[in-house]
Protein backbone atom coordinates (compact mmCIF):
# COMPACT_ATOMS: atom_id res chain seq x y z
CA UNK A 1 0.00 0.00 0.00
CA UNK A 2 2.91 2.38 0.74
CA UNK A 3 4.21 1.72 -2.75
CA UNK A 4 0.81 2.57 -4.24
CA UNK A 5 0.50 5.77 -2.21
CA UNK A 6 3.96 6.77 -3.32
CA UNK A 7 2.98 6.02 -6.89
CA UNK A 8 -0.14 8.18 -6.55
CA UNK A 9 1.89 11.06 -5.16
CA UNK A 10 4.39 10.67 -7.97
CA UNK A 11 1.59 10.78 -10.55
CA UNK A 12 0.19 13.95 -8.93
CA UNK A 13 3.61 15.57 -9.11
CA UNK A 14 4.11 14.52 -12.69
CA UNK A 15 0.62 15.65 -13.61
CA UNK A 16 1.43 19.13 -12.33
CA UNK A 17 4.84 19.18 -13.99
CA UNK A 18 5.60 21.52 -16.86
CA UNK A 19 4.93 19.63 -20.09
CA UNK A 20 7.86 21.43 -21.66
CA UNK A 21 10.32 19.43 -19.58
CA UNK A 22 12.49 17.08 -21.59
CA UNK A 23 12.91 13.36 -21.06
CA UNK A 24 16.12 11.82 -19.82
CA UNK A 25 18.47 10.69 -22.64
CA UNK A 26 17.56 7.06 -21.96
CA UNK A 27 13.83 7.86 -22.25
CA UNK A 28 13.10 8.87 -25.90
CA UNK A 29 10.55 10.44 -26.61
CA UNK A 30 -2.56 17.20 -23.63
CA UNK A 31 -16.52 27.09 -19.72
CA UNK A 32 -19.30 27.69 -17.84
CA UNK A 33 -22.40 25.81 -18.98
CA UNK A 34 -25.72 27.40 -19.82
CA UNK A 35 -28.02 24.42 -20.11
CA UNK A 36 -27.96 20.64 -19.98
CA UNK A 37 -28.17 18.37 -23.00
CA UNK A 38 -31.05 16.08 -22.17
CA UNK A 39 -31.03 14.05 -25.39
CA UNK A 40 -31.85 10.38 -24.86
CA UNK A 41 -29.02 7.93 -24.28
CA UNK A 42 -27.51 6.56 -27.47
CA UNK A 43 -25.34 3.64 -28.50
CA UNK A 44 -22.51 3.82 -31.01
CA UNK A 45 -22.62 1.49 -33.99
CA UNK A 46 -19.41 -0.37 -34.83
CA UNK A 47 -18.33 -0.21 -38.48
CA UNK A 48 -17.53 -3.40 -40.36
CA UNK A 49 -13.94 -4.60 -40.35
CA UNK A 50 -11.88 -6.38 -42.96
CA UNK A 51 -9.31 -9.12 -42.30
CA UNK A 52 -7.22 -7.88 -45.25
CA UNK A 53 -4.16 -6.08 -43.90
CA UNK A 54 -3.07 -2.82 -45.51
CA UNK A 55 0.10 -0.78 -45.16
CA UNK A 56 -0.71 2.51 -43.43
CA UNK A 57 1.38 5.68 -43.44
CA UNK A 58 3.13 6.21 -40.10
CA UNK A 59 1.88 9.81 -40.18
CA UNK A 60 -1.68 9.18 -39.12
CA UNK A 61 -4.30 11.78 -39.96
CA UNK A 62 -6.44 12.16 -36.85
CA UNK A 63 -10.19 12.71 -36.69
CA UNK A 64 -10.57 15.40 -34.02
CA UNK A 65 -13.33 15.55 -31.46
CA UNK A 66 -16.17 18.02 -31.89
CA UNK A 67 -16.12 21.43 -30.12
CA UNK A 68 -17.17 21.80 -26.48
CA UNK A 69 -20.95 21.74 -26.19
CA UNK A 70 -23.03 24.05 -24.01
CA UNK A 71 -23.78 21.57 -21.24
CA UNK A 72 -23.46 21.48 -17.49
CA UNK A 73 -20.16 19.83 -16.54
CA UNK A 74 -20.39 16.81 -14.24
CA UNK A 75 -16.60 16.91 -14.07
CA UNK A 76 -16.31 20.44 -12.69
CA UNK A 77 -19.76 21.23 -11.25
CA UNK A 78 -20.50 17.87 -9.71
CA UNK A 79 -22.34 14.69 -10.61
CA UNK A 80 -25.60 16.04 -9.14
CA UNK A 81 -25.36 19.60 -10.47
CA UNK A 82 -28.69 21.26 -11.41
CA UNK A 83 -30.11 20.38 -14.85
CA UNK A 84 -28.13 17.13 -15.06
CA UNK A 85 -29.84 13.71 -15.17
CA UNK A 86 -29.62 11.57 -12.07
CA UNK A 87 -26.25 9.76 -12.09
CA UNK A 88 -26.19 5.99 -12.52
CA UNK A 89 -23.96 5.51 -9.47
CA UNK A 90 -23.68 7.20 -6.10
CA UNK A 91 -21.23 10.12 -6.07
CA UNK A 92 -19.97 8.71 -2.75
CA UNK A 93 -18.63 5.68 -4.65
CA UNK A 94 -16.64 7.79 -7.12
CA UNK A 95 -13.35 8.48 -5.36
CA UNK A 96 -10.47 10.83 -6.03
CA UNK A 97 -7.38 8.95 -7.16
CA UNK A 98 -5.03 11.84 -6.33
CA UNK A 99 -4.25 13.56 -9.65
CA UNK A 100 -6.61 16.33 -10.84
CA UNK A 101 -8.47 16.13 -14.17
CA UNK A 102 -5.86 15.52 -16.90
CA UNK A 103 -3.19 15.17 -14.21
CA UNK A 104 -2.53 11.87 -15.98
CA UNK A 105 -2.45 13.32 -19.50
CA UNK A 106 -4.10 11.49 -22.37
CA UNK A 107 -2.24 11.13 -25.67
CA UNK A 108 -4.20 13.08 -28.26
CA UNK A 109 -1.71 13.12 -31.13
CA UNK A 110 -0.05 9.69 -31.02
CA UNK A 111 2.96 9.09 -33.24
CA UNK A 112 3.92 5.74 -34.71
CA UNK A 113 6.71 3.75 -36.30
CA UNK A 114 6.80 0.47 -38.16
CA UNK A 115 7.01 -2.59 -35.94
CA UNK A 116 10.25 -3.60 -37.67
CA UNK A 117 11.82 -0.24 -36.71
CA UNK A 118 10.97 -0.34 -32.99
CA UNK A 119 14.00 -0.45 -30.72
CA UNK A 120 12.64 0.44 -27.29
CA UNK A 121 10.56 -2.70 -26.58
CA UNK A 122 11.70 -6.06 -25.28
CA UNK A 123 10.26 -9.12 -27.10
CA UNK A 124 8.16 -10.21 -24.09
CA UNK A 125 6.78 -6.73 -23.33
CA UNK A 126 3.01 -6.31 -23.32
CA UNK A 127 1.34 -4.33 -26.09
CA UNK A 128 -2.36 -3.74 -26.65
CA UNK A 129 -3.26 -4.53 -30.24
CA UNK A 130 -6.21 -4.18 -32.56
CA UNK A 131 -6.84 -4.26 -36.30
CA UNK A 132 -9.57 -2.19 -37.95
CA UNK A 133 -10.20 -2.14 -41.70
CA UNK A 134 -6.82 -3.79 -42.24
CA UNK A 135 -4.95 -1.22 -40.10
CA UNK A 136 -2.92 -3.09 -37.43
CA UNK A 137 -1.82 -1.10 -34.36
CA UNK A 138 0.03 -1.81 -31.13
CA UNK A 139 0.11 0.40 -28.04
CA UNK A 140 2.94 -0.38 -25.60
CA UNK A 141 1.67 -0.81 -22.06
CA UNK A 142 4.86 0.85 -20.79
CA UNK A 143 3.42 4.07 -22.29
CA UNK A 144 -0.21 3.43 -21.36
CA UNK A 145 0.83 3.05 -17.71
CA UNK A 146 1.63 6.78 -17.64
CA UNK A 147 -1.19 8.10 -19.83
CA UNK A 148 -4.12 5.62 -19.60
CA UNK A 149 -5.99 7.07 -22.61
CA UNK A 150 -5.05 7.39 -26.27
CA UNK A 151 -7.40 9.20 -28.65
CA UNK A 152 -6.58 7.83 -32.09
CA UNK A 153 -7.85 7.11 -35.59
CA UNK A 154 -7.46 3.51 -36.77
CA UNK A 155 -8.60 2.27 -40.17
CA UNK A 156 -10.27 5.63 -40.68
CA UNK A 157 -12.36 5.21 -37.51
CA UNK A 158 -12.15 7.47 -34.42
CA UNK A 159 -11.26 5.29 -31.42
CA UNK A 160 -10.14 5.59 -27.82
CA UNK A 161 -7.70 3.08 -26.31
CA UNK A 162 -7.87 2.94 -22.52
CA UNK A 163 -5.81 1.16 -19.88
CA UNK A 164 -6.28 1.12 -16.11
CA UNK A 165 -3.41 -0.42 -14.10
CA UNK A 166 -5.46 -0.55 -10.87
CA UNK A 167 -7.91 -3.06 -12.32
CA UNK A 168 -5.42 -4.39 -14.90
CA UNK A 169 -7.76 -3.74 -17.82
CA UNK A 170 -7.22 -2.55 -21.41
CA UNK A 171 -10.38 -1.71 -23.38
CA UNK A 172 -10.94 0.12 -26.65
CA UNK A 173 -14.01 2.00 -27.83
CA UNK A 174 -15.31 3.76 -30.91
CA UNK A 175 -15.50 7.44 -29.89
CA UNK A 176 -18.41 8.30 -32.13
CA UNK A 177 -22.04 8.50 -31.00
CA UNK A 178 -24.40 9.12 -33.89
CA UNK A 179 -22.86 12.02 -35.82
CA UNK A 180 -20.91 13.34 -32.80
CA UNK A 181 -17.18 12.71 -32.40
CA UNK A 182 -15.79 12.66 -28.88
CA UNK A 183 -12.38 12.57 -27.31
CA UNK A 184 -11.59 11.61 -23.76
CA UNK A 185 -9.38 12.58 -20.85
CA UNK A 186 -8.73 11.27 -17.35
CA UNK A 187 -11.03 12.70 -14.68
CA UNK A 188 -8.71 11.96 -11.74
CA UNK A 189 -11.46 9.81 -10.24
CA UNK A 190 -12.03 6.10 -9.78
CA UNK A 191 -15.13 3.93 -9.58
CA UNK A 192 -14.67 0.37 -8.28
CA UNK A 193 -10.93 1.05 -8.45
CA UNK A 194 -11.13 1.65 -12.19
CA UNK A 195 -10.44 4.68 -14.34
CA UNK A 196 -13.26 7.21 -14.78
CA UNK A 197 -12.94 9.06 -18.08
CA UNK A 198 -14.59 12.29 -19.15
CA UNK A 199 -15.45 13.46 -22.65
CA UNK A 200 -14.25 16.91 -23.64
CA UNK A 201 -17.45 17.75 -25.50
CA UNK A 202 -19.94 17.59 -22.59
CA UNK A 203 -17.63 16.79 -19.64
CA UNK A 204 -19.78 13.81 -18.72
CA UNK A 205 -18.13 11.04 -16.67
CA UNK A 206 -17.66 7.57 -18.15
CA UNK A 207 -16.74 4.23 -16.57
CA UNK A 208 -13.69 2.86 -18.37
CA UNK A 209 -14.63 -0.75 -17.61
CA UNK A 210 -18.09 -0.57 -19.22
CA UNK A 211 -17.85 2.38 -21.62
CA UNK A 212 -21.03 3.84 -20.15
CA UNK A 213 -21.63 7.46 -19.13
CA UNK A 214 -22.38 7.33 -15.40
CA UNK A 215 -22.93 11.06 -14.81
CA UNK A 216 -23.45 14.24 -16.79
CA UNK A 217 -25.45 15.31 -19.83
CA UNK A 218 -24.84 11.98 -21.58
CA UNK A 219 -25.77 9.76 -18.62
CA UNK A 220 -26.72 6.30 -19.85
CA UNK A 221 -25.04 6.61 -23.23
CA UNK A 222 -22.98 3.58 -24.24
CA UNK A 223 -19.80 3.41 -26.28
CA UNK A 224 -19.26 0.43 -28.59
CA UNK A 225 -16.41 -1.79 -27.44
CA UNK A 226 -13.65 -2.77 -29.87
CA UNK A 227 -12.33 -6.32 -29.33
CA UNK A 228 -8.60 -6.07 -28.59
CA UNK A 229 -5.85 -8.29 -27.24
CA UNK A 230 -2.81 -7.81 -25.00
CA UNK A 231 0.13 -9.81 -26.36
CA UNK A 232 3.92 -9.83 -26.36
CA UNK A 233 5.52 -7.31 -28.70
CA UNK A 234 7.27 -10.10 -30.59
CA UNK A 235 3.88 -11.66 -31.37
CA UNK A 236 2.68 -8.42 -32.95
CA UNK A 237 6.01 -8.01 -34.76
CA UNK A 238 5.92 -11.54 -36.20
CA UNK A 239 2.36 -11.20 -37.42
CA UNK A 240 2.31 -7.51 -38.41
CA UNK A 241 5.87 -6.42 -39.34
CA UNK A 242 4.43 -3.46 -41.25
CA UNK A 243 1.95 -2.64 -38.47
CA UNK A 244 2.21 0.61 -36.55
CA UNK A 245 3.50 0.81 -32.97
CA UNK A 246 2.86 3.91 -30.88
CA UNK A 247 6.13 5.57 -29.90
CA UNK A 248 7.11 7.08 -26.57
CA UNK A 249 5.79 10.66 -26.61
CA UNK A 250 8.17 13.48 -25.80
CA UNK A 251 7.61 16.43 -23.50
CA UNK A 252 5.88 14.68 -20.59
CA UNK A 253 8.88 13.80 -18.42
CA UNK A 254 7.64 10.27 -17.77
CA UNK A 255 9.94 7.35 -16.99
CA UNK A 256 8.68 5.06 -19.75
CA UNK A 257 9.78 1.50 -19.23
CA UNK A 258 9.42 1.70 -15.44
CA UNK A 259 6.39 0.69 -13.41
CA UNK A 260 4.98 2.99 -10.67
CA UNK A 261 2.81 0.12 -9.37
CA UNK A 262 5.56 -2.27 -8.21
CA UNK A 263 4.25 -5.60 -6.86
CA UNK A 264 0.62 -4.63 -7.50
CA UNK A 265 -0.01 -7.74 -9.60
CA UNK A 266 -0.48 -10.06 -6.59
CA UNK A 267 -3.56 -12.33 -6.22
CA UNK A 268 -3.87 -11.79 -2.48
CA UNK A 269 -3.24 -8.07 -2.69
CA UNK A 270 -5.79 -5.44 -1.76
CA UNK A 271 -7.16 -3.30 -4.60
CA UNK A 272 -6.50 0.36 -3.90
CA UNK A 273 -9.33 2.93 -3.98
CA UNK A 274 -11.91 0.13 -3.88
CA UNK A 275 -14.82 0.97 -1.61
CA UNK A 276 -16.87 -2.17 -2.10
CA UNK A 277 -16.71 -5.65 -0.64
CA UNK A 278 -14.74 -8.01 -2.91
CA UNK A 279 -16.55 -11.14 -4.11
CA UNK A 280 -15.10 -13.96 -2.01
CA UNK A 281 -15.32 -16.59 -4.73
CA UNK A 282 -11.68 -15.74 -5.55
CA UNK A 283 -8.92 -13.60 -4.03
CA UNK A 284 -9.55 -10.03 -5.24
CA UNK A 285 -6.57 -9.59 -7.53
CA UNK A 286 -6.70 -13.00 -9.17
CA UNK A 287 -6.15 -12.59 -12.90
CA UNK A 288 -9.21 -13.62 -14.87
CA UNK A 289 -10.33 -13.63 -18.47
CA UNK A 290 -13.83 -12.15 -18.83
CA UNK A 291 -15.80 -13.14 -21.93
CA UNK A 292 -19.04 -11.40 -22.88
CA UNK A 293 -21.05 -12.86 -25.74
CA UNK A 294 -24.67 -13.55 -26.74
CA UNK A 295 -25.98 -11.80 -23.65
CA UNK A 296 -23.93 -13.96 -21.26
CA UNK A 297 -20.68 -13.39 -19.38
CA UNK A 298 -18.18 -15.71 -17.76
CA UNK A 299 -14.88 -15.33 -15.92
CA UNK A 300 -12.09 -17.89 -16.29
CA UNK A 301 -9.10 -17.94 -13.95
CA UNK A 302 -5.95 -17.25 -15.93
CA UNK A 303 -4.15 -20.13 -14.20
CA UNK A 304 -6.86 -22.53 -15.41
CA UNK A 305 -6.65 -21.28 -18.99
CA UNK A 306 -2.86 -21.28 -18.87
CA UNK A 307 -2.86 -24.93 -17.81
CA UNK A 308 -5.40 -26.03 -20.42
CA UNK A 309 -4.06 -23.90 -23.29
CA UNK A 310 -7.37 -24.24 -25.15
CA UNK A 311 -10.79 -23.98 -23.49
CA UNK A 312 -14.10 -24.32 -25.42
CA UNK A 313 -16.97 -22.52 -23.69
CA UNK A 314 -20.69 -22.17 -24.26
CA UNK A 315 -22.08 -18.66 -23.83
CA UNK A 316 -25.73 -17.99 -24.50
CA UNK A 317 -26.00 -21.12 -26.62
CA UNK A 318 -22.95 -20.23 -28.72
CA UNK A 319 -19.60 -22.02 -28.62
CA UNK A 320 -16.47 -19.89 -28.34
CA UNK A 321 -12.87 -20.93 -27.83
CA UNK A 322 -10.43 -19.29 -25.40
CA UNK A 323 -6.69 -19.63 -26.06
CA UNK A 324 -3.63 -18.97 -23.90
CA UNK A 325 -0.05 -18.52 -25.08
CA UNK A 326 2.89 -18.13 -22.64
CA UNK A 327 5.50 -15.45 -23.21
CA UNK A 328 4.02 -12.08 -22.19
CA UNK A 329 5.29 -10.27 -19.07
CA UNK A 330 2.93 -8.56 -16.64
CA UNK A 331 3.71 -4.83 -16.69
CA UNK A 332 2.64 -4.13 -13.08
CA UNK A 333 4.87 -6.35 -11.00
CA UNK A 334 8.56 -5.60 -11.56
CA UNK A 335 10.06 -2.13 -11.39
CA UNK A 336 11.04 -2.65 -15.03
CA UNK A 337 7.92 -3.19 -17.13
CA UNK A 338 9.57 -5.73 -19.42
CA UNK A 339 10.66 -8.08 -16.65
CA UNK A 340 7.47 -8.97 -14.79
CA UNK A 341 6.55 -12.61 -14.42
CA UNK A 342 5.19 -14.46 -17.45
CA UNK A 343 1.38 -14.26 -17.46
CA UNK A 344 1.00 -15.02 -21.15
CA UNK A 345 -1.57 -13.72 -23.62
CA UNK A 346 -5.19 -14.65 -24.26
CA UNK A 347 -7.49 -14.73 -27.26
CA UNK A 348 -11.17 -15.61 -27.61
CA UNK A 349 -12.71 -16.51 -30.97
CA UNK A 350 -15.64 -17.95 -32.87
CA UNK A 351 -14.15 -21.33 -33.90
CA UNK A 352 -16.12 -21.56 -37.15
CA UNK A 353 -14.48 -20.96 -40.54
CA UNK A 354 -16.61 -21.11 -43.68
CA UNK A 355 -19.23 -23.13 -41.86
CA UNK A 356 -16.74 -25.64 -40.44
CA UNK A 357 -16.43 -25.87 -36.66
CA UNK A 358 -12.78 -26.22 -35.66
CA UNK A 359 -11.27 -27.62 -32.49
CA UNK A 360 -7.80 -26.54 -31.41
CA UNK A 361 -4.74 -27.87 -29.62
CA UNK A 362 -1.90 -25.80 -28.21
CA UNK A 363 1.38 -27.05 -29.59
CA UNK A 364 3.86 -28.56 -27.11
CA UNK A 365 6.14 -25.92 -25.54
CA UNK A 366 4.36 -23.17 -27.48
CA UNK A 367 5.43 -19.66 -26.47
CA UNK A 368 5.78 -16.25 -28.04
CA UNK A 369 9.55 -16.74 -28.22
CA UNK A 370 9.10 -19.71 -30.56
CA UNK A 371 7.07 -17.69 -33.04
CA UNK A 372 3.38 -16.91 -33.43
CA UNK A 373 2.22 -20.29 -34.82
CA UNK A 374 1.32 -21.88 -31.51
CA UNK A 375 -1.96 -23.73 -32.12
CA UNK A 376 -3.21 -26.30 -34.61
CA UNK A 377 -6.75 -27.17 -35.58
CA UNK A 378 -7.65 -30.86 -35.46
CA UNK A 379 -9.64 -30.78 -38.70
CA UNK A 380 -7.06 -29.44 -41.20
CA UNK A 381 -3.77 -29.31 -39.30
CA UNK A 382 -3.39 -25.60 -40.03
CA UNK A 383 -1.30 -23.59 -37.57
CA UNK A 384 -2.79 -20.56 -35.85
CA UNK A 385 -1.54 -17.59 -33.85
CA UNK A 386 -2.85 -16.24 -30.55
CA UNK A 387 -4.36 -13.43 -32.66
CA UNK A 388 -6.58 -15.96 -34.47
CA UNK A 389 -4.90 -15.99 -37.86
CA UNK A 390 -4.04 -19.19 -39.77
CA UNK A 391 -0.35 -18.89 -40.63
CA UNK A 392 0.22 -22.18 -42.44
CA UNK A 393 -1.66 -25.17 -43.80
CA UNK A 394 -4.89 -25.54 -45.82
CA UNK A 395 -6.52 -22.57 -44.05
CA UNK A 396 -3.52 -20.19 -44.30
CA UNK A 397 -4.73 -16.60 -44.37
CA UNK A 398 -8.05 -17.29 -42.64
CA UNK A 399 -8.95 -15.08 -39.69
CA UNK A 400 -11.11 -16.21 -36.77
CA UNK A 401 -13.71 -13.73 -35.58
CA UNK A 402 -12.51 -12.11 -32.35
CA UNK A 403 -14.95 -12.28 -29.43
CA UNK A 404 -15.24 -9.56 -26.80
CA UNK A 405 -12.97 -10.38 -23.89
CA UNK A 406 -11.17 -8.54 -21.12
CA UNK A 407 -8.06 -9.48 -19.16
CA UNK A 408 -8.64 -8.08 -15.67
CA UNK A 409 -8.61 -8.69 -11.92
CA UNK A 410 -11.42 -10.65 -10.28
CA UNK A 411 -12.55 -7.84 -7.99
CA UNK A 412 -13.33 -5.62 -11.00
CA UNK A 413 -15.06 -8.38 -12.95
CA UNK A 414 -17.36 -9.14 -10.00
CA UNK A 415 -17.93 -5.50 -9.02
CA UNK A 416 -19.12 -4.49 -12.47
CA UNK A 417 -21.04 -7.73 -13.07
CA UNK A 418 -22.07 -9.27 -9.71
CA UNK A 419 -23.96 -12.09 -11.46
CA UNK A 420 -21.02 -13.13 -13.65
CA UNK A 421 -20.51 -16.87 -13.91
CA UNK A 422 -17.19 -18.18 -12.64
CA UNK A 423 -15.85 -21.09 -14.67
CA UNK A 424 -15.07 -24.06 -12.44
Amino acid sequence: MLVLLAAALMLVALGCADDSSSDEPSEPDTVDAASADTAPATTATAPPTSPTEVIVDVRVTQIPGDPRESTVSALREGMTAPLLPEPLVSPLDVLSGGPPPDGIPSIDAPEFERATDVGFLQPQEAVVTLTLNGDARAYPVQVLLWHEIVNDTVGGEPVTITYCPLCNTAIGYYRQLGDRIFDFGTSGRLYNSALVMYDRQTESLWAHYTGQAIAGALTGSQLELIPMATVAFETFLDEHPNGLVMTRPGGFGRSYGTNPYVNYDTPNGSPTFFGGTPDDRLPPQTRVLVIRHSGASIAVQLDTLSSDGVLPLNLGGTTVVALHLPGTATPIQNQQVAFGRDVGATGVFDPNVDGQALTFTRMPDAASSSGPGAFTDDQTGSTWSILGRALDGPLAGAQLQLIEHIDTFWFAAAAYDPEIELHP
